[in-house]
Parts: C-alpha cells; structure tokens; sequence
C-alpha cells in the first residue's frame, strides 16, 4: 500500500472540498484504502504526483474518477421505496390536479448510474397513462461524475438489478440486450435527460421544480456546504414543492425554511 503523507492528505482534501464540497478531511483510511491500488496502477508511488496528473488530465476526466472513488454510488431500482410512493400519491396529484399543468419538473440531482431517475419516469409515465403524450413529463438527471452519467444513459441493467422492478413494467419498459441484461426502452430514455452538474455551482433553472429527489447525495458536505446547497434547492422549487432526502439523512440540525413533512420529505411552505 502506499501510504499518504501529511502534506499530500492536506492538499487532496482542501482541494476536493473547495471545488466539489466533499469533506474528506477525517477519512484518511478511506483515501489509502480506496486510492492505493489505483494509483499504483497508473505508475505512481506518491499521491502528490497522482494528484497533479488528475487535476490535469481532462481526457479521461481522472478529477471525477477520484471523486468517484472516494463517494458512494450504491444505488438500485426503487431504493427507499417510500419516497416513490409519496411521488407517486401525493406529488404526481398535487401537480396534475391543484396545480392543473401539463408541465412536470422533477430533478434526480446526483442520480448516480440512472435507477432513481428511471424509476421516477416509470412511475410518472404509469400515472399519466395514454395522457403521457400531452405532457412535458422529462426528469432532469444530474451528476458531477460523466462515467456514471455514461451507464446511466446507456441504461443496460443486469436481471438482478431489476429485481425491485415489477414484471409487467420490465416487459413494458425494457427490452432484452443479452441472456442477462435488459436495456431501457426509447420511451423511458427520452424520459430522462441527463447533465454533469455541480452542486457547488449556481443554480441557474429557468422554471422552478415540483419535486427534487438528492438523496445519499450531502453525507459527504460539512455544515456550511450542506446548508448553501440545502437553501439553492429551496429557492429551486416552486412554493408547495417537496424535497427528497436520503432515509439516513436530516435537516434537524440545518439552517434551512423547509416544512417538515416526515421522516426525509421536506416541503417548501
């Protein structure tokens, strides 16, 4: 293993958190146990000289890769289900018959490889029925990570991974790739758009949004991170709007204006 010098940790975490947000600064162990292997893959034997090589290296986006290594993107059809059932009994209501549009904005924002947003789509495309056609239903779909983003819009899932997915909505919205994979169909792709995106970036939508889902997403952020964030996805939504975190996570002890509705669903009041 190569072990990481003070001065290399110091370095690789002020610049990760100033740049992406994430806090690293107590995980060490995770940096050398995640990294070590990796870096000497790629034939370095110090972190510093890995690190100037990714923060340069804009062709295979090393930077994201590193991210990416060091976050979690575990993530699968349906996960937390509860969320989806509120989408699907009280957001998808709520907008279609008090707001009476035909103008759906929903955000997946950290949608890792695509099983949120896809199951978010499944749900909305369900709901509306045959009336699908007559709304601008897209969920957007962000990540800082463009390797995520690139399985997310490939959208090839092994038969394992779609256990939680009903079967008649497999048979509807998935087509057999090979003995073991399914790919997502042309109505579920174009119902999803994806972007790389920054949290720490401005927000800058021209609609605000009914729903935001960023789950699992904020573990990583220190208090003043989490709650500028927290407080750009406030101002995202539209008032009523609902805001979806992950079942590990709270706001308890945030500075933010959400209404708490239960356990990890907030409101914009």
């Amino acid at each position: 293993m190569i072990y990481i010098k003070d001065d290399e940790f110091n370095a690789i975490t002020s610049y990760i958190k100033t740049n992406y947000g994430v806090n690293l600064t107590n995980k060490r162990p995770l940096i050398e146990g995640r990294l070590s292997n990796h870096v000497a893959d790629l034939g370095f034997d110090n972190y510093m000289a890995y690190f100037e090589y990714a923060k340069n290296d804009k062709v295979n986006d090393e930077m994201t890769m590193l991210i990416n290594k060091l976050t979690t993107n575990h993530t699968y059809f349906f996960r937390e289900n509860e969320h989806f059932e509120f989408y699907k009994d009280h957001v998808l209501p709520w907008v279609e018959k008090r707001l009476k549009t035909s103008d759906l904005r929903v955000w997946s924002a950290g949608c890792s490889s695509g099983q949120e947003p896809y199951t978010l789509a499944m749900i909305t495309l369900d709901y509306l029925g045959a009336d699908a056609g007559n709304w601008d239903h897209t969920i957007l779909a962000s990540d800082i990570s463009n390797k995520v983003l690139s399985i997310a819009k490939n959208g090839i899932y092994t038969r394992e991974e779609l256990g939680e997915v009903p079967h008649s909505w497999i048979k509807k919205y998935f087509t057999a790739y090979d003995d073991q994979r399914f790919v997502v169909s042309d109505a579920l792709r174009k119902s999803v758009a994806y972007r790389n995106f920054n949290l720490l970036d401005p927000f800058s939508f021209k609609k605000p949004f009914h729903c935001i889902f960023c789950r699992n997403v904020m573990i990583y952020f220190d208090m003043p991170t989490k709650n500028g964030i927290i407080n750009k996805f406030y101002d995202a939504l539209l008032p009523g709007g609902y805001f979806m975190i992950g079942h590990s996570e709270s706001l308890s002890s945030c500075d933010h204006k959400f209404k708490y509705i239960k356990p990890s669903i907030y409101q914009k009041a």
